[in-house]
């Protein structure tokens, strides 16, 4: 019997898939480096604004 090799199933499902008239914007994955800089400037913004109360 030929031996069977474990290979991880990958998914071809977008993790985010926007249609608006003639745009259409898919995303395979979101880039850590996106993530961290979304999060810092959100947490900047909410800082500023916590500290104007």
């Amino acid at each position: 019997m030929p031996k069977r090799t474990a290979t991880p199933e990958v998914s071809t499902q977008p993790l985010i898939e926007l249609r608006m008239g003639g745009v259409h914007l898919t995303v395979q994955r979101v880039p850590g480096w996106l993530i961290s800089l979304i999060t810092m400037v959100g947490g900047a913004a909410g800082v500023s604004l916590w500290s104007q109360r």
